[in-house]
């Protein structure tokens, strides 16, 4: 069995298909939306500067493609773009002084771009110019302080405290700096200096290990609100592309039958190749396909309306995922996210050779899928192989559990974008991952109950097949000495 990733997510045509989506900021510049958008000019784009577009028509000189390339007698250019200006116009008064870019006229003057033009003197009545050196251009941006981001990024500072903050040690947090530098690192400017490859993995994990609003983001970094939103996407990006294939992969041949044999040692069940279990994340209110999203049971159970995704995945004994499928909406059943993973067509093409799944009531007993008697008044047999599954899927649970906890944006309605929300929820899963390979325990206050409603399927039971090897497996426990149930 060749190593496979092993993640699957909606298709732009599933969102079609359910009407998703039809309402996204990805409108055209001619649009109403577009045209009410704010009017500032970027300060990275001299292209087109309306300053010199305004002072070039005043002074009666045609608009030029590159007008520095143009010779033109008795005008003054202005060229902010090069930083040139030519004085030669001799019939009108003196131009001086700073023109500024602003937004609109309430605009702080620390938020101001200011273009120093150069200044020259003479008389109303149009004496001439004396050419002046043109001055450095200045940017002037809101003072932040990133005072607490640089005591975590210090050497000296606590590995205590750095665990608390991010959830994960300083070695695992350089690991994944080092993974993902050639990705994220960003050039330096002529306005600016790059932030550095460290404060952008940071502010990401930051923001996903304690869901804070990016308010208090913006305020701990020392960075704009947007450029936080920004980076956080960027970096979950960045962790999709590069590390989730290399960290989220369906198990080999000899790593299955490891695990098999780990999960046989905990349950006394042969042939186990995974654990597998649904959870919930919840969101806000989409403006398009409102029931798709609508969680049914969690609004029952809170007496709160309630919208969320799903997070659908398949575990090793150590509690690592090695099958993900993310972002189908809350109101789908288990067994209807299970059929659009890249699980549910592996096992189809018969790629598990005799590997069980062992899964929740919420899923129906397959030729590949184990699941617990649901029915009432279950035999001591029965009982005693349902005690085994639960042991099995506690593992999964546990995982889950830690996942969420971990990761706590996961347990409070984001702020994300439906339609990037999947990045975000692979992001959590990968760094999740990580941390367990690389040992990384869970502080116990960051424990919680984890808590989803299972409904079970439409059909129960797909495979009489599936029934009678159930049977025998809980026939074995029983009569192995494999049951330990206090039931009996």
């Amino acid at each position: 069995m060749e190593i496979t990733s092993s993640f699957s997510f909606p298709s732009q045509e599933d969102f079609n298909s359910l009407n998703f989506f039809q309402e996204l900021d990805f409108l055209s510049p001619s649009s109403d939306h577009h045209q009410s958008m704010s009017k500032k000019i970027k300060i990275n784009d001299f292209d087109h500067n309306p300053v010199e577009e305004i002072l070039n028509k005043f002074l009666g000189v045609e608009n030029e493609t590159h007008p520095e390339s143009k010779s033109v007698e008795n005008h003054t250019l202005f060229d902010f773009k090069n930083q040139k200006v030519d004085f030669e116009m001799k019939d009108h008064g003196v131009l001086s002084g700073t023109k500024r870019v602003r937004e609109n006229a309430n605009e702080k003057e620390e938020d101001v771009v200011e273009v120093i033009s150069g200044s020259g003197s003479g008389s109303g009545s149009g004496s001439g110019f004396s050419q002046q050196p043109l001055q450095q251009r200045r940017l002037w941006v809101k003072n932040r302080s990133n005072e607490w981001w640089e005591q975590c990024n210090r050497p000296d500072f606590p590995e205590e405290e750095f665990k608390k903050a991010f959830h994960m040690g300083k070695a695992t947090f350089d690991f994944i700096c080092s993974e993902l530098e050639s990705v994220v690192t960003k050039k330096d400017t002529m306005l600016r200096m790059a932030i550095p490859v460290r404060q952008r993995v940071a502010v990401c994990i930051w923001r996903l290990a304690t869901g804070e609003p990016l308010r208090e983001v913006s305020r701990r970094f020392g960075l704009g609100i947007s450029t936080c939103h920004k980076l956080v996407l960027e970096v979950c990006t960045a962790i999709r592309g590069v590390l989730m294939a290399k960290f989220i992969q369906w198990p080999d041949d000899i790593r299955m039958e490891e695990i098999k044999q780990e999960f046989e040692i905990l349950s006394g069940i042969q042939n186990v190749g995974g654990s597998m279990y649904t959870t919930h994340v919840p969101i806000i209110a989409p403006k398009e396909s409102v029931a798709s999203y609508f969680n049914k049971r969690h609004t029952e159970r809170n007496q709160k309306t309630s919208y969320s995704v799903t997070v659908q995945g398949v575990v090793d004994p150590k509690g690592i995922f090695t099958d993900v499928c993310i972002g189908w909406p809350g109101s789908m059943t288990d067994d209807q996210v299970l059929e659009k993973s890249i699980l549910y067509e592996r096992a189809n093409r018969g790629n598990l050779n005799g590997t069980y799944i062992v899964g929740s009531s919420g899923f129906p007993l397959t030729d590949w899928i184990l699941v617990p008697f649901t029915h009432q008044n279950v035999t001591w047999t029965q009982h005693a192989f349902n005690e085994k599954v639960n042991d099995v899927q506690k593992v999964a649970k546990e995982a889950f559990m830690r996942l969420k906890a971990r990761w706590s944006c996961l347990k409070k309605r984001t702020e994300v974008k439906l339609q990037d929300l999947p990045v975000v929820l692979g992001a959590c899963c990968t760094l999740h991952n990580i941390c367990e390979m690389r040992g990384e325990e869970l502080r116990q206050e960051l424990r919680f109950d984890l808590v989803d409603d299972e409904m079970l399927p439409e059909i129960v039971v797909r495979s009489m097949n599936a029934m009678k090897v159930r049977d025998q497996i809980a026939h074995k426990l029983l009569h192995h000495n494999h049951s330990g149930t206090s039931f009996l």
